[in-house]
């Protein structure tokens, strides 16, 4: 099968040392190091025009079956459990199905694409509040200034800032509403609220429970700002919505509200790793999904199956950034019991997949296992955000990378573009 990956240089010493610079200060790429890892690749990741085209397709593809999905499930109350949602989240979501004058809200979902000796296969859907923005656009387009021949999949944080403005349903405040708590959150809202603010938005920088609701409505009742709220995006998982006071009613960021949203929290229906579960359930037929997810099952299943524990991966119904994830021949010692415990304990809570055999990239550091993470936006393709991992498990030790496409040019590096020795603020296109 031939290979998606086109080879390059990564970049000197001097010109990272100098993309990493500007990553921190114009993208507000505040985590550049965890651990004793950077975060942040020398080594970009270039896909063949011929390999994009295919990800764009499959990615459109898949947002439709998605938003059919998800319809059809929010209409099946009986199969909420089987995804391991909360009793307090299915009881706040029955009756969304009959908002019949609630908002039109945006629909942003990441789609993490791994290359396999099968092809394309998927990791996940990341449809309940899909990050990565600051790398995808940002430091991407840092990267792609020093490779002749390529271009950028897009920028998807202009492309989203354009969506929220023409779907606010007014002037008034655009509210970006995260985990206000978590630097690497609050520095996704800071990057967009940039993109926001240059277009002419009023914006503030909020958590869900500076919110308040009248009449399906939302308003901000804070003490530096107040007043209508014309657009709120969410950056807040789904998952967690339960855990906020009853005086914020957050069950209205569920989607059943008449100020518009990004993402709809009902978007938990697919973002759990338990939704193939309910496939048997549904009234419809999910052709891309079968074919790219490794198939799933409830991990109380395996031993009728005849399945080994030791042969699939184990994940959590809700995770981020590949934590808790039990993959055999990676995950060992502590983390592994602590992993088989919490799968004793909380069976609803996990599921287990049939393993796929990633195809490395080879760099001139040794190989590594990308992970190509496509936006859709109404299920329209927008941009790619990469990471680029030393062993098959896509974890938070992953370093970010540049997604760039080849182009007709032979790919080579540039001569050292221009950096103004003033940090700038970085200005989105159009600004």
């Amino acid at each position: 099968m031939k290979s998606p990956w086109q080879s390059v240089d990564p970049l000197g010493a001097r010109e990272y040392a100098q993309v990493k610079r500007a990553a921190i200060f114009q993208c507000c790429k505040w985590d550049p190091q965890v651990e004793d890892v950077c975060t942040l690749s020398p080594q970009p990741v270039v896909l063949s025009s011929q390999a994009w085209s295919e990800l764009v397709s499959l990615s459109e593809k898949l947002a439709r079956e998605t938003f059919a999905a998800e319809t059809a499930i929010l209409q099946r109350p009986h199969l909420w459990k089987s995804l391991g949602l909360p009793w307090t989240l299915r009881r706040r979501m029955a009756g969304l199905e009959n908002a019949s004058d609630a908002a039109r809200h945006l629909r942003l979902i990441r789609f993490d694409f791994h290359f396999t000796t099968e092809g394309w296969r998927i990791s996940e859907a990341n449809s309940d509040v899909p990050g990565g923005f600051n790398e995808a656009s940002g430091f991407t387009r840092l990267m792609a200034r020093h490779y002749r021949g390529m271009a950028s999949p897009g920028d998807p944080t202009e492309k989203l800032a354009q969506a929220i403005g023409t779907a606010a349903t007014s002037d008034g405040i655009i509210a970006l509403a995260h985990a206000t708590a978590f630097a690497d959150d609050r520095q996704v809202m800071v990057f967009l609220e940039r993109y926001l603010r240059a277009a002419g938005h009023k914006t503030a920088l909020l958590a869900p429970d500076h919110l308040r609701w009248e009449n399906r409505t939302a308003f901000l009742a804070a003490d530096w700002a107040n007043g209508p709220v014309a657009f709120c995006f969410r950056f807040f998982p789904a998952d967690w919505l339960t855990a906020l006071p009853y005086r914020c009613q957050w069950w209205h960021l569920l989607g059943n509200s008449r100020t518009p949203l990004c993402n709809p929290a009902s978007t938990i229906l697919t973002q759990s790793k338990r939704f193939p579960l309910t496939w048997n359930g549904l009234p419809l037929h999910l052709p891309t999904w079968e074919a790219l997810l490794p198939k799933t099952f409830d991990v109380r299943d395996l031993g009728r199956r005849g399945i080994s524990a030791e042969s699939v991966v184990f994940k959590p119904a809700f995770g981020r950034v590949g934590d808790m994830i039990k993959m055999p021949g990676v995950t060992a010692g502590k983390e592994a019991d602590k992993i088989n415990r919490s799968i004793r304990r909380y069976p609803g809570l996990w599921v287990a997949q049939e393993c796929f055999k990633a195809v490395p990239m080879p760099t001139a550091t040794g190989d590594l296992f990308p992970c190509i993470g496509v936006y859709t936006l109404d299920g329209a393709v927008i941009g790619a955000y990469g990471r680029l991992a030393r062993r098959p498990l896509v974890d938070h030790l992953a370093q970010d990378a540049a997604v760039l496409i080849a182009q007709t040019v032979s790919p080579q590096l540039t001569q050292q573009p221009d950096y103004d020795d003033t940090i700038r603020t970085l200005q989105p296109v159009g600004a």
